[in-house]
């Protein structure tokens, strides 16, 4: 719904944007009543009310100026809300564990904060943004990397900071006129001062994705480095999904390295649409080649129904079972080491509403 008097007095820019072609106010609000279960010794049981379940929580402003000639101008500021206590959520600066930044005070634009120029070339995009490595783990994952059923491919990743997002990022759009081909480049920088110091590199990296999108079918790779002084992160993965009709299969595949540390992991699910619903389902893994070669395995199943276009209930019930040392838990479950090589499950039952 475009609010355009709402949306700059919040942004308190009114002379500034009063040259916008247009501006958006737009937002989800997703509340998750949330159960998680570890099995074993030390483990636990935990039930809150949370958010996120299906689409994330977020408060957003976007707009666009018309340069003429084809050419555009836009800027997109996208908040993350913790809509169950009120919270914002946390950012980092210059994609490293230094850089951590606010959250539980106020809003932080940490989902998105870009300024974009756009024409028949494609789009050139500066700021805070997704990284084209994440964008296979999400666009091909029935759940969306969202609530319980999230793949395993991103819960156990090791990758780091950039594995979803990265700050100070020069990034480049290919048109949207090739015949179904579609990528993105992306260069994002760590900030440091250039002295000689073996961490000097720090949190730069890059990333590319190439993709092919025709009728019922969907490919994508994606490539990406990130540079640190304990090792380079590289974050790979090639996705796709096939559209039947009757319901759309989804796989990928990702294979990570964190300095000496290698990760591999799958998935392989679908949507099966069901009158005004949907039903989701997934199985994924992820392991690594670090002693006892942890790994996990996920089995998830879901259903959302769509009492309108913006609103909709859902639930998702997930499994995993944790193995060579592997300790992952669903929905708050841990409790110490309890869940090393144990089992655990989790329930969403929430409401989404957009707007």
């Amino acid at each position: 719904m475009k609010k355009s008097l709402i949306a700059l007095a919040v942004l308190a820019a009114a002379g500034a944007a009063s040259a916008q072609s247009s501006v958006t106010l737009f937002g989800i609000v997703d509340a998750t009543v949330a159960y998680g279960r570890a099995s074993g010794t030390g483990s636990a049981n935990k039930w809150q009310l949370t958010n996120s379940g299906y689409n994330s929580s977020r408060l957003g402003f976007r707009g666009v100026e018309d340069l003429g000639g084809g050419m555009s101008a836009s800027f997109w500021l996208e908040a993350g809300l913790s809509n169950d206590n009120g919270t914002g959520v946390a950012t980092n600066l210059n994609n490293q564990a230094t850089g951590a930044a606010g959250g539980s005070t106020g809003l932080v634009f940490n989902r998105r904060s870009t300024v974009s120029l756009a024409g028949g070339w494609g789009e050139l995009r500066l700021g805070r943004d997704y990284t084209p490595q994440f964008w296979n783990l999400t666009v091909f994952d029935p759940f969306g990397t969202n609530g319980v059923g999230t793949t395993q491919t991103l819960n156990s990743i090791i990758t780091g900071v950039t594995a979803v997002r990265a700050s100070n990022t020069i990034g480049y759009f290919l048109p949207g006129n090739l015949g179904g081909f579609y990528g993105q480049a992306q260069y994002y920088l760590g900030e440091n001062v250039r002295n000689g110091a073996a961490t000097e590199k720090d949190g730069t990296g890059a990333g590319v994705r190439l993709g092919f999108a025709n009728g019922p079918f969907n490919v994508a790779l994606a490539l990406s480095r990130t540079d640190y002084a304990t090792g380079k992160v590289k974050q790979n993965n090639l996705g796709g999904q096939w559209d039947f009709g009757i319901a759309k299969a989804m796989a990928h595949y990702s294979f990570d390295s964190n300095g000496n540390v290698d990760g591999k992991g799958w998935l392989i699910g679908g949507l099966f649409p069901v009158g005004a619903g949907e039903i989701r389902a997934a199985y994924s893994r992820y392991k690594t080649d670090v002693a006892g070669s942890p790994r996990t395995n996920k089995i998830a199943l879901g259903y959302v129904h769509n009492l309108s276009k913006r609103t909709a209930v859902y639930t998702t019930w997930a499994r995993v079972k944790n193995q060579g040392g592997a300790a992952q838990a669903l929905n708050g479950s841990s409790f110490g080491t309890g869940v090393v090589n144990q089992n655990s499950s989790g329930l969403d039952l929430g409401i989404r509403h957009s707007f």
